[in-house]
């Protein structure tokens, strides 16, 4: 069976773990190498980790933004009101258990 372009394509397409791309990018920001040098000792294509190098200056700001701090806080607080109300929900459940319990014997 003859394989059409796209799924070749697909089939030879590698995917990156972020803490890879992270590293390479990071080298291409540093400049030490270029990204032909970067390209070859990583296998993969310069255009590549131009995208890659590029996502991570433009995402840096992010880091030490206010925004980023709020949202967070806004998620621990989130993170802290399920908690909680899976704990009252557990609380809740094994009342009606015992109350169905007591209730058949």
């Amino acid at each position: 069976m003859k394989r059409t372009v796209f799924e070749e394509a697909n089939r030879m397409r590698k995917h990156h773990p972020a803490g890879f791309k992270a590293k390479v990018a990071l080298e291409a920001v540093k400049g030490d190498r270029s990204l032909s040098e970067l390209a070859s000792r990583y296998e993969v294509h310069p255009t590549q980790i131009g995208q890659w190098r590029k996502a991570l200056l433009s995402r840096l700001p992010e880091i030490f933004s206010a925004k980023r701090r709020r949202e967070e806080a806004a998620d621990e607080a989130e993170k802290a009101r399920l908690y909680e109300e899976i704990g009252r929900l557990k609380v809740e459940l094994d009342w009606l258990k015992k109350k169905v319990d007591g209730g058949l014997g």
